[in-house]
This record gives C-alpha cells, sequence and structure tokens, in this order.
C-alpha cells in the first residue's frame, strides 16, 4: 500500500469517527470548498448546504463502518469505491439504517491532504424485516 493509498483510507477513517462525535468541523476541513455531493432523488449540493444540513442534525447520532474496495491513484487526483453501513439514531431513539456504495473523488491539494472534490453517494434505507 502506497502512502497516498493510505492517507486517503485515513480520510474515511477520520470521516467517519468524526461523524460519531458530531465532530462537523473535522467533517469539513476533509472536503474541498469546492465539493460536490452526489445523491439519488436529489440535485447536487456542496460544502455549505451540507454544513447546514449537519447543522439540522446536531442531536441525532451518526455511526457508520466502510468497506473500501478500490483505491486508485492518479498523481494528485485519486478515486474510492466504497460500501458504506450507517445507522442513525434519532433524538428520540428511533434508528434508520442505510447501506450502499459511495463513489468518492479526492484531490491531493497544496498543503499534501487530500480531501474530497465530488462524492456520489448511494447508501439507501435498508429494508426492514
Amino acid at each position: 500500500m502506497t502512502d497516498d493509498e493510505r492517507a486517503i483510507r485515513n480520510v474515511v477513517d477520520t470521516w467517519l469517527a468524526a461523524s460519531k462525535t458530531g465532530d462537523i468541523d473535522t467533517v469539513l476541513g476533509l472536503m474541498t470548498d469546492d465539493v460536490l455531493f452526489l445523491t439519488p432523488g436529489r440535485p447536487p449540493f456542496g460544502k455549505d448546504a451540507f454544513a447546514k444540513m449537519s447543522g439540522d442534525m446536531k442531536d441525532v447520532h451518526i455511526d457508520g463502518t466502510s468497506d473500501i474496495q478500490e483505491v486508485q491513484v492518479f498523481g494528485d487526483m485519486a478515486y474510492l469505491r466504497n460500501a458504506l453501513r450507517i445507522v442513525i439514531t434519532m433524538p428520540d431513539g428511533k434508528e434508520m439504517r442505510r447501506s450502499g456504495q459511495t463513489l468518492t473523488i479526492l484531490r491531493k491539494e497544496a498543503d499534501g491532504k487530500w480531501r474530497l472534490v465530488r462524492d456520489a453517494n448511494l447508501v439507501m434505507a435498508e429494508a426492514t424485516a
């Protein structure tokens, strides 16, 4: 595993850990200012919209796991294919479980850190038993 691949995998680990503790500033620091998120049924949205949505969910607990299935690095750009499983616990204790694939494009910035620049998130609600 190369140093770049290790650093990219660390971005995912850091994102999940920060999401679990509600550390939105750390999550926002893992994305570029021009990041674009693609999700089913919604128009693309950027960093400001992500921050607002995250702020609206401050009383929600998020926990997740990832299974990184592929990382390819091409100079200062890379893509990452990942299977995510997320459990969202609402303030009233109700849980929502979501899972699915993501395809993320990252860019190595001038400070040497890898950050998300595009993210296609196909995570959807799991079927209930």
